[in-house]
């Protein structure tokens, strides 16, 4: 049986092989190889031999060319009913439902061609191959345009798999977070009295391809927006904190959980009731020079046009609305 639906068998096999490399060794480059057929392949081929399981229904070439076709729509149709179900589209779901849909067809495809005449065996036949190209009564330009075709796919399919198995980063950024006390993004200090301390968790991961040295600000800012003209006007603001870190570049993690990279714990009090905004400014490499507070106030010096430049995004930065009470 191993020998008549060697393909069939190979897809089974090697289906159940990538699923235990990726759980048992996750690094191994076969991983790779084996699940460009596991995506773009297997699918296909599978149930298209389910379908037509005859020799004469479809010729080699044909059962190739619509694997690789019906492939690339049976998978995205997978991910887009994973994508309704409450396992959404991750690799755990992914991999075992294409894998269980590799193995059934496969075995389905197996089973009907146990049971009809003339049966499709799959056979690596150059001459073969030459009569369904119908080779040697084909013009020269045609025999031309077609090692042109043939080589235009092999190189289109070296060139993919040097894609996935050399991945490259196109987009550098960072990730700038804060949570509450308890690790979530949820549970803010919010609402305080004077004196009394609040915490929340700064978090930075550096997805920039080189190290670079952070500088983190910490304001107190007291301000109000005015709907009519559209303007932001800075009545209070104060310098509670500043730090900076140095961070290596981190991969952008795509499969498994992510990690964080660097955490600090930062506790604050205010000291004075009213609505206060507490915002978070992260600088790259260079931090801008400060100038010289009114009473430790920097509501009328040019430190203003930081914030102002956090609110249109110009900066990166995150904001926390504390209502301070008094005692």
């Amino acid at each position: 049986m191993m020998k008549r639906h060697w393909d069939l068998m190979l897809i089974i096999l090697l289906s159940l092989l990538l699923i235990a490399i990726i759980y048992i060794s996750p690094e191994n480059s076969l991983r790779k190889v084996i699940g460009i057929g596991f995506i773009l392949f297997f699918p296909g081929y599978a149930f298209i031999n389910f379908l037509f399981p005859k020799k004469k229904e479809l010729d080699t070439l044909e059962r190739l060319a619509l694997s690789f076709g019906l492939s690339i729509a049976i998978t995205p149709l997978i991910g887009l009913v994973l994508n309704y179900t409450p396992y959404g589209i991750r690799l755990t779901p992914i991999l075992i439902s294409l894998g269980a849909f590799n193995i059934v067809f496969s075995t389905l495809a197996i089973y009907r061609r146990e049971n009809v005449k003339e049966p499709y065996i799959p056979k690596i036949d150059i001459e073969k191959l030459k009569e369904e190209l119908e080779w040697d009564k084909i013009s020269k330009l045609d025999k031309i345009l077609t090692v042109v075709l043939v080589i235009a796919i092999i190189s289109s399919f070296a060139t993919l798999i040097y894609i996935i198995t050399h991945p490259k980063q196109s987009e550098y950024f960072t990730e700038f977070y804060i949570l509450g006390k308890s690790g979530k993004a949820y549970d803010y200090p919010t609402k305080l009295f004077v004196g009394e301390n609040g915490t929340v968790i700064i978090g930075i991961v550096n997805h920039e391809g080189r190290e670079v040295n952070y500088f983190v600000e910490i304001w107190l800012v007291n301000l109000t927006y005015n709907t009519t003209t559209n303007q932001t006007t800075i009545h209070n603001m104060y310098l509670m904190d500043k730090f900076n870190i140095s961070l290596l570049p981190k991969p952008i993690v795509v499969e498994g959980n992510w990690t964080p990279q660097w955490e600090k714990n930062y506790t604050f009090t205010i000291d004075k009731p009213g609505k206060w905004q507490l915002w978070f400014l992260l600088f790259k490499d260079k931090e801008p020079k400060l100038p010289k507070p009114a009473n430790n106030d920097y509501a009328k010096t040019n430190a203003t046009q930081r914030i102002l430049d956090a609110i249109d995004g110009k900066i990166l930065s995150l904001k926390l609305n504390v209502d301070v009470g008094e005692i």
